[in-house]
């Protein structure tokens, strides 16, 4: 791909051959697929280093997806499935900031018999996503790999620090929100695993979640004083933002907003519908903390639901269901 290996791309050639991948071919081919870079970038795909016009400040942020960890190739995920994945999860990040979109550089680590084919559609994916998103892919690597591995590096601006949102801003008296509906992407996932049935949306909402950049940058300006993507479970992401602001959250689960669907694949799974809601992750949701005073404000940036509020205490997150007390955690590596 792009910088770093570009001073090689013109002398590439297609050989045709589905299973045959010819790296330079393949980084050119990339680089066809990815568009013309905007205005702001002097130099892109092509040169041993990507030069871009700076703002104020940068907002960078690294990602991660491999075969076998975060999606199964093949069973739970395509190729292009994939690459949009890694993509819109690390575009999340920026969201959850606030930040204006600008550039990602990505590094494909393939397998062996990885087909040719297989590797343009995650390109076409990833292209048709920056488009969306209005971000420049224009640097990375292609390398052999074990296993399929995406690593996605993204770079937003902001031209002061009053526009970033941070984990940290919580305070005692704020309304604890989230956008969109809850538990679809875990729903998904049990639906493409086979071991359950749901509508066609759910599956949808996991192979191609989609990064709240306007979302994120609409809600810093109402005034929110915390904000996280919820990416690995709003249990988890929560006390994210417990432990940075120094508080207590406490959610009410009877309140979530739950997707069409979610209700019947967490019966057939045989447990709650919150469940999936708090702990399943991967719903790309922001989660958000306003002033009270402010809710009027936030409800007209975003379409919001209020699940809870902070309180003073010992930093942790108290969930709740019918008044009783329920322990739920979301995802997280065993390292």
């Amino acid at each position: 791909m792009p910088a770093g290996a570009g001073d090689r791309l013109d002398t590439a050639h297609d050989h045709g051959d589905d299973h045959f991948v010819d790296e330079f071919a393949l980084i050119a081919a990339f680089r066809r697929r990815f568009g013309p870079s905007p205005e702001r970038v002097i130099v892109g795909s092509g040169d041993d280093a990507a030069v871009v016009r700076a703002r104020a400040l940068s907002v960078t942020s690294t990602d991660a997806m491999i075969d076998g960890v975060h999606f199964r190739l093949g069973t739970t995920a395509s190729a292009a499935d994939a690459g949009h994945r890694a993509l819109a999860g690390a575009l999340s990040d920026l969201a959850a900031m606030g930040a204006d979109p600008g550039e990602a550089y990505v590094v494909l680590g393939m397998p062996p018999g990885f087909a040719r084919g297989d590797a343009l559609a995650l390109a076409d994916a990833m292209a048709s996503l920056a488009e969306q998103c209005g971000v420049a892919l224009i640097g990375g690597d292609v390398t052999s790999a074990p296993v399929l591995v995406l690593a996605v590096t993204v770079v937003g601006w902001a031209d002061c620090a009053a526009q970033i949102v941070r984990r940290a801003g919580a305070r005692p008296g704020d309304l604890v929100g989230v956008t969109g509906t809850l538990g679809a992407s875990g729903a998904g996932l049990a639906i493409l695993d086979g071991r359950a049935h749901g509508p066609a949306e759910l599956t949808r909402r996991h192979l191609r979640p989609q990064p709240l950049l306007t979302q994120g940058r609409a809600l810093a300006r109402a005034g929110a004083h915390a904000m996280i993507d919820l990416s690995d479970g709003l249990a988890s992401d929560a006390r994210h933002v417990a432990h940075a602001s120094g508080v207590r959250i406490e959610i009410d689960l009877d309140a979530l907003p739950l997707a069409d669907g979610v209700d019947e694949v967490a019966g057939r799974l045989g447990v709650p519908a919150w469940q999936l809601g708090v702990a399943a992750g991967e719903d790309y949701e922001l989660c958000v903390c306003f002033a009270p005073g402010d809710r009027a404000t936030a409800e007209a940036a975003v379409p919001l639901t209020w699940i809870g509020e902070i309180v003073a205490g010992e930093p942790d997150v108290a969930l709740s269901a019918g008044g009783i007390a329920q322990v739920a955690s979301g995802f997280h590596h065993r390292l």
